[in-house]
């Protein structure tokens, strides 16, 4: 049973390195025999691996006694399984995709409120919606611009300022 209870305490080991050392060794093994491994020889998957084996061996013996081929057995497959559920989760999380993420490009051509008034050689701040959230940027424009007014963005020089002109109706 220590035999079974060391590998298991070494997979878990080697999961929390694989934790605070994020992807140390993947990649180490990338295109082993033909590439068929690539994904398999992962930090997580072989200590998944490991823990399930040692402890699913321990769970073997303790719960209906068999020896150590039979606890090796049990032990072996509920690895196998666990690598294997490791592996699909793995492969799920790195697929998915998020939003792009929205920059002043995004802000041409939008139209947005004077929250603070912009003096004709100085900045203001105007109120834009950015990805559905409203933001306040710092604002610039050919001329002054009353405070509560609706301006369109021009340019976004920076990422935390605009030039804005103001909208006619």
């Amino acid at each position: 049973m220590a035999w079974f209870l060391g590998l298991g305490i070494t997979g878990v080991v080697l999961l929390a390195l694989s934790l605070v050392f994020d992807g140390l060794l993947d990649g180490a093994l990338d295109g082993a025999l033909g590439g068929g491994l690539d994904g398999w020889l992962s930090l997580p998957v072989v200590a998944g691996f490991l823990a399930m084996t040692g402890f699913g061996g321990v769970i073997a013996q303790v719960t209906t006694g068999v020896g150590p081929l039979g606890a090796t057995a049990a032990g072996a497959l509920s690895g196998v399984g666990t690598a294997w559920l490791t592996y699909r989760f793995s492969r799920a999380l790195m697929r998915d995709q998020t939003a792009v993420t929205p920059t002043g490009a995004d802000l041409i051509g939008t139209s947005g409120s004077v929250v603070t008034a912009i003096p004709a050689d100085g900045f203001g701040e105007v109120l834009l919606q950015l990805a559905g959230q409203p933001v306040k940027f710092a604002a610039r424009s050919a001329g002054p611009v009353a405070r509560g007014a609706e301006v369109w963005v021009e340019a976004a020089p920076s990422a935390t300022s605009v030039l804005v002109r103001p909208v006619d109706r």
